[in-house]
C-alpha cells in the first residue's frame, strides 16, 4: 500500500500558485506567503480563482500530483490530468464493460450494497451508543426495512432497479438524519437532502465532504490506470467523473456523513461558520472551509483496519484501496469486487 502524503489546500479565493525550483509558491498581491515542498504533496485543491501557473501545471503532471480546481462554493471546476497510467487493456476492459447495462448493474450493485450496508450500520450504532437521544423502535424499523433493500439489491441485475433502490433506501435513512444531529438544534437540523445549492447549514457540510471525497476518489481512480469518467451505475455525461461517483457511493457515509455529525455534534462547527447568500444558498465562509479541512485531514490520518485487505491502514488511503481492488477485479484477479464495508 503506498504512503499518504499532504494535500495542499488554498481556500482564500485570490492566491496565484506557481513554482520555483521544486516548491509550490503560494502569492497574494504579489507577495508571497509560503513554499511548499512538492516532494511533501499528493494533491493541491484551490478554491481561489486567481489560478495556477503552467510551469506548476506542468510539475504536478510529471509527479502525479493531483491538482483541482473548485468554486468558492465548493463546486468542482476542473481537474489537470496528465499522461494515463496502466495498462490499455485495463481501460477498454472498463470500457467495454460499461457498454453492457448487465456488467454494469453487476459491478454497480456492490456499490450501492455496501452504501446501504455502511447506512444500515450507521443507525445501528446511533442506537447502541444513543438509546435515550434517538426513537429506537423507528431506527430499528428502518434498520430492517434496509436490510430487506440489501436482499434485492444481491440479485437485481437492471440498472433502473438498482437506482431505484438506492433512492428508496436513501430516502429512509434521510428521513433519520435530523435525529442523529444531538447538539446545536436551533441552527443545524436536517429536513431533507437539498444541493445546487444547499440551502441549510446541514446540507452545505454534506455537499462540501463530498465535494472532497469525490476528489480524493478520482485521483486514486487514476492513480491505478482506470478512468475516473467512465461510471457503471453513473452513466457517461461529459465532465461527469462518473466512476469516482460509483465508487464513492460505498463511502458517503462512513466517511463524510459521519464526519459531518461529529463536526456539528462536539461543536467544532458553529454558526458563524456559515453565510446565507440573496438566493438562499448556505455557503461555508472562509474560516469555516479552513476549519473543515483542517479537521479533514486530520481524520484522514486516522488508521484503521481493511475489513477485506486486513491490513492497518489510514482512512485517507480507503479511496486508493477500493480503486485498487476494482483495477484486480477489473483484469480478472479477483472473482467479485470487495466493496468497503465497515464496522
Amino acid at each position: 500500500m503506498r504512503k499518504l502524503l499532504n494535500t495542499l489546500f488554498i481556500t482564500t479565493p485570490d492566491i496565484y500558485l506557481s513554482l520555483k525550483g521544486e516548491n509550490v509558491v503560494v502569492t497574494h498581491d504579489e507577495q508571497q506567503l509560503g513554499r511548499i515542498p512538492l516532494h511533501n504533496l499528493e494533491a493541491i485543491c484551490t478554491f481561489g480563482y486567481a489560478g495556477a501557473s503552467p510551469k506548476l501545471m506542468h510539475a504536478c503532471v510529471e509527479k502525479n500530483i493531483n491538482l483541482t480546481f473548485l468554486s468558492q462554493s465548493g463546486k468542482f471546476l476542473a481537474r489537470v490530468v496528465g499522461e494515463s497510467k496502466g495498462n490499455v487493456v485495463l481501460r477498454k476492459t472498463q470500457y467495454r464493460l460499461s457498454e453492457s447495462e448487465v456488467e454494469s448493474a453487476r459491478i454497480a450493485r456492490n456499490f450501492i450494497f455496501a452504501k446501504i450496508a455502511n447506512q444500515k450500520w450507521i443507525l445501528e450504532r446511533m442506537t447502541r451508543d444513543y438509546p435515550l437521544r434517538v426513537d429506537v423502535p423507528i431506527f430499528k424499523q428502518v434498520s430492517n426495512e434496509l436490510t430487506t433493500t440489501l436482499k434485492d439489491i444481491l440479485v437485481t441485475e437492471n440498472l433502473e432497479r438498482l437506482r431505484g433502490l438506492e433512492g428508496q433506501a436513501a430516502t429512509a435513512y434521510f428521513k433519520l438524519f435530523d435525529q442523529m444531529i444531538l447538539q446545536q438544534k436551533e441552527t443545524f437540523f436536517f429536513k431533507n437532502r437539498n444541493r445546487r445549492p444547499p440551502t441549510d447549514n446541514v446540507n452545505a457540510l454534506l455537499s462540501f465532504a463530498y465535494t472532497l471525497l469525490a476528489a480524493d476518489v478520482a485521483a486514486s481512480l487514476e492513480a491505478v490506470g482506470l478512468d475516473a469518467y467512465v461510471g457503471f451505475l453513473h452513466r457517461d455525461r461529459p465532465g461527469r467523473a462518473s466512476l469516482a461517483l460509483d465508487v464513492m457511493e460505498e463511502l458517503r457515509g462512513v466517511m463524510a456523513d459521519r464526519f459531518v455529525l461529529k463536526m456539528i455534534n462536539k461543536k467544532i462547527m458553529q454558526p458563524a461558520d456559515f453565510v446565507q447568500k440573496e438566493n438562499g444558498a448556505v455557503l461555508l465562509t472562509e474560516d469555516g472551509r479552513k476549519k473543515f479541512i483542517k479537521a479533514w485531514q486530520e481524520r484522514k490520518q486516522e488508521s484503521l483496519t481493511h475489513p477485506y485487505l486486513n491490513e492497518k491502514i489510514s482512512w485517507g488511503l480507503v479511496p486508493h484501496a477500493q480503486a485498487m481492488l476494482l483495477a484486480r477485479y477489473l483484469r480478472g484477479d479477483l472473482e467479485e469486487y470487495p466493496p468497503f464495508l465497515w464496522k
